[in-house]
């Protein structure tokens, strides 16, 4: 079993380290909008259901989502992006401030719309989402003042992740320049992805893409293990990552590094309730544990954990530091 490869005492030293971190995460910055109700009967004016609300809860997604897993485990995190000036950016920068992430990398544009995402959630289902955002790259003029921002700070930092929800801020010239940056830095690089921006992220310490996104990117169609395993090693060969690491839904996580057999890594939810934002969770936890000298392995384990408690949780949630431990010791126990 994978767990046998893994050192308690080890692990609970990575645990111990996770909130001297100093992260910074650059990305597309959005505002996650749940309506919570009832249906109870369908509308005379089109097959859909009626949805009696009930309450609505405004949350931070994408880049701010990670950012907000970082300092659920004690870490300090900066978020770098773009935001228009509206309500829901202001709406972001308010919920930033609660839960003492840093703002100071923020641009605003008054052109350029905040990423909004409505769920419509009723009796634990999703009925519809509503997205409003704009997916063009960011022009010349936004880039320059976005990497003249990081620059000023990047050396606070103990890695950098880069999350990419293809809605413009992750281009490819401010990646070139980034990763050209901070690996110069000799800092840690981490990337969401993109299955359209593939090409973008060569020469990055870790790739975390989901299987479809991964399937989609090399064009290998999934139809047994095998074909997983031939995912991860075109994309290991092509982009040279130091790892990747393949999310998987119900089926865990696979771990691939240059040479060396890929690991499985099984999940650990007890029950799945939504898996809205377990990728967000599996890129910081996995981030924090490599930044404090964590393997590769290590670190994957603690991040599944970490999504494990995440998925047990309705609407896009956040693990404690004190819910992986309690977790991890419940595991390694056992």
């Amino acid at each position: 079993m994978f767990r046998e490869k893994i050192n308690k005492s080890s692990v609970g030293r990575i645990l111990n380290r996770l909130p001297r971190v100093k992260i910074l995460i650059v990305g597309d910055l959005i505002l996650d909008h749940y309506i919570w109700g009832e249906a109870e009967r369908l509308s005379p004016e089109a097959p859909v259901p009626v949805v009696k609300a009930m309450r609505e809860e405004y949350l931070l997604g994408g880049a701010c989502n990670v950012a907000h897993n970082l300092v659920s485990l004690g870490a300090k995190a900066s978020v770098g992006g773009v935001i228009g000036k509206d309500f829901p950016g202001q709406r972001i920068e308010r919920l930033l401030e609660e839960v003492h992430i840093d703002n100071a990398l923020i641009l605003k544009q008054s052109q350029r719309p905040t990423t909004l995402k409505t769920r419509v959630v009723a009796s634990h289902q999703q009925v519809v989402r509503i997205d409003w955002e704009s997916e063009e790259f960011l022009d010349f003029n936004l880039n320059k003042r976005l990497m003249k921002l990081i620059k000023e700070r990047l050396e606070y930092f103990d890695a950098l992740i880069i999350e990419d929800y293809g809605k413009g801020v992750i281009n490819p010239q401010l990646l070139d320049d980034l990763v050209g940056m901070t690996k110069k830095k000799g800092k840690i690089i981490t990337v969401d992805p993109k299955e359209e921006h593939f090409d973008y992220y060569r020469g990055v310490n870790v790739l975390t893409p989901n299987l479809k996104e991964a399937a989609s990117a090399t064009g290998i169609k999934v139809r047994s293990h095998r074909d997983i395993d031939l995912i991860g090693e075109s994309i290991l060969s092509t982009l040279k990552p130091e790892a990747l690491v393949v999310t998987m839904g119900n089926e865990g996580m696979r771990i691939f590094e240059h040479e060396k057999e890929p690991l499985q890594l099984p999940t650990l939810a007890k029950e799945v309730y939504d898996v809205s934002g377990a990728g967000d969770t599996v890129i910081a936890v996995l981030t924090a544990s490599l930044a404090v000298g964590s393997s590769y392995a290590e670190a994957a384990f603690i991040a599944n954990v970490a999504a494990g408690i995440v998925v047990e949780k309705l609407g896009v949630g956040v693990a404690g530091l004190g819910e992986i431990k309690e977790r991890i010791k419940s595991l390694l126990t056992a």
